[in-house]
């Protein structure tokens, strides 16, 4: 019979987890709402277009942004009090606050002979002590543009991280210095490299009314860069606006850019994370008004938001609209129903979701085995929690020795260290290995209490288990 998410998904969450009173999740404004279902789904109009900042004061704006910026020193200032080291010719080369000190202010001087007297200094370069140099010369606003061509041009053995080269691009921003940024992304375009949104930190120190002027100079750069830079450094963008709330700026690089789903699903990612599920139903709208169709990672976004708050009547309605646009629950549709469904002890209902999700072809993950095994365990249900191991030793092979490990760790964690030995003996006679730290954590245990015969035995099973699978 085939599965139909609105008829047998979303009907036994709402019965099951709660009374499915009337529609709170398709509500007046919403293009979700069942009097557009007769429309094409991703041509519906965007309803409402709040701007983040009109609804939030001034003042409260002004605070956040110095927030942002005390955030950012300390832990830059963190970075520097702490001890760098490297290895170099076989030796361990220590670095403390004072010298990298006297490094930056060389840097900060900005002698003619800058390069020469660098060399003089023998550093031994690592990827610690140039990045520690970095997040100083970025926190401080000193060009490091000298420095990172001395060290990329005059040290053929040393390969910079990327974490290296997101610094770079950072200092070039930081210092308003588009020029360096542009040659440098030139270069590792063609290397294929990709941006983070560590690239972007130093929009973090940008006042809020400027922070536009930089993303046009930004967009400039990685449009005429092209290849991965480009590509890899919007994506890197639009997170990092979403990270500081400036939802909006996002939007605009995307209209600047390209209206893409994974751009907008990087939005609503972010709004969900906020907690914000009414944000993340606008993104949604404004994608569809785009021509940009959702995927099933825009979907699964909401899901978790809504299910992290416990709405469940919404996350029916949601999975119904699933249904009509066409889409079927992928493992992590499933894998986010059950982790529910087992943290309000409704076991019954999260098995069905895994016996659907087996049918359909779906391999669990370990996170979602976990959930079983605990959710059973945490609520007194410990034989149903071995069945459990048990029955997926039969319908899952892959994970059962993760599966036993879980449970034995569960009985050492609640100090039933007798119970977590016999089945650790068990998982061992069956030939299966378990997770080494859960196996010491329970010989250490059984060795205090003095079942030293018991330990010489798990000892010995383990060993010779260890050996035949790597023999095989």
């Amino acid at each position: 019979m085939e599965f139909r998410v609105s008829k047998h998904l979303s009907s036994r969450l709402a019965l099951t987890l709660s009374n499915h009173q009337p529609k709170t999740f398709l509500s007046s404004h919403s293009s979700f709402s069942s009097k557009n279902l007769h429309r094409s789904p991703f041509h519906a109009p965007l309803a409402i277009n709040v701007s983040y900042h009109s609804r939030v004061p001034v003042f409260h704006l002004v605070l956040l942004s110095l927030y942002r910026k005390i955030q950012t020193y300390v832990r830059t200032y963190s970075a520097v009090c702490r001890n760098f080291s490297s290895e170099r010719q076989g030796k361990r080369v220590s670095w403390d606050s004072d010298q990298l000190g006297q490094v930056v202010s060389l840097i900060k001087e900005g002698a003619v002979s800058l390069e020469a007297e660098l060399a003089q200094m023998d550093l031994g370069l690592s990827q610690s002590i140039v990045m520690s140099i970095l997040c100083v010369l970025n926190q401080e606003g000193i060009p490091a543009s000298r420095f990172s061509n001395w060290v990329l041009n005059s040290h053929t053995g040393f390969v910079p991280s990327p974490k290296i080269y997101n610094q770079m691009v950072n200092n070039f921003g930081r210092v308003n210095d588009f020029d360096s940024m542009f040659r440098l992304l030139t270069v590792l375009s063609r290397k294929g490299h990709c941006l983070t949104e560590k690239s972007f930190d130093f929009l973090t120190m940008i006042n809020s009314g400027e922070i536009k002027s930089y993303i046009e100079r930004i967009l400039a750069v990685l449009n005429a860069v092209a290849g991965s830079c480009r590509g890899s450094g919007i994506f890197s963008l639009i997170r990092s606006l979403c990270s500081m709330n400036e939802f909006d700026l996002a939007i605009f690089v995307i209209e600047e850019t390209a209206k893409s789903t994974h751009y907008y699903n990087a939005l609503i990612a972010a709004k969900c994370k906020n907690g914000d599920s009414k944000g993340a139903h606008i993104m949604f709208d404004e994608m569809r008004d785009s021509n940009c169709d959702p995927n099933m990672n825009s979907f699964n976004y909401i899901i978790s938001c809504l299910l992290k708050y416990n709405r469940v009547n919404e996350t029916c309605d949601l999975l119904e609209l699933m249904e009509k646009f066409g889409y079927s629950p992928n493992e992590l549709t499933y894998e986010l129903l059950a982790f529910h469904a087992c943290k309000t002890n409704k076991m019954d209902l999260a098995t069905q979701f895994l016996d659907r999700m087996l049918l359909e072809g779906l391999r669990p993950r370990i996170a979602m085995h976990g959930a079983f095994i605990k959710g059973y365990f945490l609520h007194g249900r410990e034989k149903d929690a071995y069945k459990y191991v048990l029955d997926m030793s039969e319908r899952d092979k892959f994970s059962v020795n993760m599966n036993y490990s879980i449970l034995i760790s569960l009985f050492h964690k609640s100090e039933r260290v007798l119970e977590a030995g016999r089945f650790l003996y068990e998982m061992l006679e069956k030939g299966l290995r378990p997770n080494f730290r859960v196996y010491m954590r329970v010989i250490k245990e059984l060795n205090k209490m003095g079942k030293r015969d018991l330990v010489l035995k798990l000892k010995s099973m383990f060993m010779k288990c260890s050996t035949q699978i790597n023999i095989k």
